[in-house]
């Protein structure tokens, strides 16, 4: 299989360029310039135009890593924000089905197209009601999607992942839990702590892309990429730091955070059904990115 990997530099999709490596003829495609990769695809930033690498290529999957992945800066940015994760979805899109139209189209969404959910745990016919501008753009690029099957039969699914996490992540929760605390400052976190999140490791992310493209049927849908284990991130703080040996506790200041939603536990049997079984446990899970980040120094 020939799979090109846009992307391949971020967080996400150097993990599946390890993965997919081992059995497939994988193609990179980033914005970072790299003179020693093989089979690799400079974009340029300033003109993300993909004709060209459709027209010489023939791939089987497309898997799409790229865009941008911060609530905060969405709404900070959202033209930037808007560019990243629908315009450029739209011309991926619409190169495939110019040039390489038998190639399947992976879609990275975001749990984030929930918003705060009426009931949990969120099925993926659930009622889409975004809260942030990144949550509002990734509805938009699913709706190209369906836009791009329904009217000229590129095939595609889109993958709702919830809270991703894992070595090469350095943002979010657990980047700054550690940051904190090698900086020895007060740990200090936004909302009251009993939100809560579903993570999944960022192999066993990897290992569902794998069976999605395996059994899916690409027509389009969504399918949520989770655990459907709901861990509130008081309980989950209080993890991290048992798993660093320290008698540390995190506080929260009671604000909830704009455009961030409460609570979010996925309903995975979707998932389950194409062969998906999770293999990393939260516990262990941090335990390999707490290593990953000491190695950093």
């Amino acid at each position: 299989m020939k799979v090109l990997i846009i992307g391949a530099k971020g967080f996400i999709g150097s993990h599946c360029v390890s993965y997919f490596s081992k059995n497939h003829d994988v193609w990179q495609c980033d914005i970072v310039v790299d003179y020693t990769t093989s089979n690799y695809i400079l974009l340029d930033e300033t003109n993300d135009d993909y004709r060209e690498i459709f027209e010489t290529h023939s791939f089987d999957v497309c898997i799409n890593c790229s865009g941008a992945a911060s609530v905060p800066n969405s709404i900070e940015h959202p033209q930037r924000d808007f560019n990243l994760n629908v315009v450029s979805v739209f011309k991926q899109l619409d190169a495939i089905r110019h040039n390489s139209s038998n190639c399947r189209y992976m879609h990275m969404s975001s749990a984030a197209v929930y918003g705060n959910p009426e009931s949990l745990p969120m099925c993926e016919n659930h009622k889409l009601k975004p809260i942030s501008p990144y949550g509002k753009h990734k509805k938009m690029a699913e709706d190209i999607c369906e836009e791009f099957y329904s009217q000229f039969g590129v095939q595609s699914v889109s993958l709702r992942v919830f809270s991703a996490y894992g070595p090469g992540l350095k943002k979010q929760l657990f980047w700054d839990l550690y940051e904190k605390y090698i900086q020895g400052e007060s740990i200090e976190l936004y909302g009251t702590g009993k939100e809560s999140r579903d993570f999944i490791y960022v192999t066993d992310l990897v290992q569902a892309i794998d069976c999605i493209i395996q059994n899916a049927t690409f027509n389009s849908q969504a399918i949520n990429v989770a655990n459907g284990v709901e861990v509130t991130i008081e309980k989950v703080a209080d993890l991290f730091y048992n798993q660093l040996d320290l008698n540390v506790k995190a506080q929260f200041a009671g604000q909830q955070r704009k455009g961030d939603p409460v609570n979010w536990v996925s309903n995975i049997d979707v998932l389950k059904q194409l062969g998906y079984v999770q293999k990393v446990l939260i516990s262990e899970g941090l335990l390999k990115y707490i290593s990953w980040r000491k190695e950093l120094g």
